[in-house]
């Protein structure tokens, strides 16, 4: 009897994001908003949909509660079916055994060997939480399968000057990988892992199984399992992609890829119905810009309200910007109040955050009693690539922290609650 193949998709979905500071101190990195109305875990999720992938498993650990929350079921991703799911697998204790963190990538894969098991599949599609971009999976497994491969590795194509500062794969003629290089100085190509794997399920648990005893092992797919698995002479591929692919694990990089989606022509379409973005949200009521507002080139999602002036900024749900405030080249998150006749200038504030009346966030030192973009600035913004002071430092501000009235947070701080 024919049996459909079967592939189970594990998240990873634990990690810290240490470097993007106080954004990550109340929660996981990919729970961090991006766009407006979404979190970093909403892109491989919604992959996951399109790609006819039912079955995902949510690999959390640090600091879990408001992902956890936010997943909920899977319902916003179509992933609460009776034969699949959304499933969250925390860190947890077995018979006879004291309960661990996750140890690595690996690990955490093989701690959860007997929820795969029960799906009985015969690949496993590991992806990061943490990164955005479209992508369907369903031709990366075709692609595996077709090479009657053991192991496929996503890999996108950087600048050479950039390599690098990536796992490099190095490929001969039929894309069957021959090296892997974490982060070489001098790298023979340009094909960087985008953390995407698929892997022959019977093959990957021998490895892991070997793995998890080895002296010295860091338990992880990049520096542990890879390797093992060249060296052993598995038939191991990089599927090649071309599209829109985004490591935000930095401020700088997660300013700059929101602010990309302000270009007249973003890199990144989240207004195509065919690939249409899902995430979980709140039905609050519609915007509202008042007739003395100034919105120029923004993002501004729904239960805002506007009386000031806001210029290439993204701003979330229920964000208050009060009569003679300026809010510019920022990323507001929800429920955030920004008070009359203040200035938020490059910056990116978390959620809850109260800016008082008169304050002066982000002080650009070209101007920093005003904010002022100068003649004819404004208009330039629409469709640019940039309209901002590259030299000035991105401000940040945690979630619930409140700015005094008259304050001066200057460019660069980080503000804690």
């Amino acid at each position: 009897m024919y049996r459909k193949k079967k592939t189970v998709a594990l998240l990873l979905a634990g990690g810290q994001g240490s470097r993007l500071g106080v954004l990550t101190a109340r929660r996981a990195k990919p729970a961090v908003t991006y766009g407006g109305k979404y979190r970093i875990i909403d892109f491989p999720l919604t992959n996951c949909t399109h790609s006819g992938i039912d079955t995902v498993g949510v690999l959390t650990q640090y600091r879990p509660l408001e992902l956890n929350t936010y997943i909920g079921t899977g319902q916003a991703w179509d992933l609460d079916t009776i034969t699949g799911g959304a499933y969250v697998l925390p860190p947890f204790s077995r018979t006879g055994e004291a309960g661990d963190w996750y140890a690595g990538t690996a690990d955490a894969i093989n701690q959860n060997a007997s929820f795969i098991n029960q799906f009985d599949p015969d690949t496993v599609l590991i992806l990061s939480g943490d990164h955005i971009y479209k992508m369907n999976y369903k031709w990366m497994i075709a692609f595996h399968e077709e090479k009657k491969a053991d192991a496929t590795i996503a890999v996108i194509p950087v600048p050479m000057s950039e390599a690098s500062r990536f796992g490099i794969m190095n490929t001969d003629a039929d894309l069957r990988i021959t090296e892997f290089e974490e982060k070489p100085k001098q790298p023979k190509s340009n094909l960087a892992s985008m953390g995407v794997y698929v892997f022959n399920w019977k093959t990957l648990r021998r490895y892991m199984e070997e793995d998890r005893t080895k002296p010295g092992s860091t338990h992880d797919f990049g520096k542990d399992i890879i390797p093992a698995m060249l060296a052993g002479g598995e038939r191991m591929y990089a599927y090649e992609y071309g599209g829109y692919w985004r490591d935000v694990g930095t401020i700088e990089s997660l300013w700059e890829a929101n602010m990309e989606l302000l270009r007249t022509s973003p890199p990144l379409n989240l207004y195509d119905d065919a690939w249409r973005i899902f995430s979980r949200n709140e039905n609050d009521p519609p915007q509202y810009i008042d007739a003395q507002a100034v919105v120029t080139n923004s993002i501004i999602c729904e239960g805002c309200t506007i009386y000031g002036t806001v210029i290439n900024s993204v701003l979330s749900a229920g964000v208050i910007v009060e009569e003679g405030a300026l809010v510019r080249d920022s990323i507001i998150m929800s429920e955030t109040y920004i008070g009359r006749n203040s200035r938020v200038l490059k910056s990116i504030l978390d959620e809850e955050v109260l800016v008082g009346e008169g304050a002066l966030v982000g002080a650009d030192p070209v101007d920093a009693m005003t904010g002022a973009l100068g003649a004819g600035a404004a208009e330039a913004c629409l469709g640019a690539p940039k309209c901002y002071d590259p030299n000035v430092p991105i401000t940040v501000v945690g979630k619930g922290a409140r700015i005094e009235k008259g304050a001066v947070i200057e460019a660069g701080m980080e503000v804690h609650a």
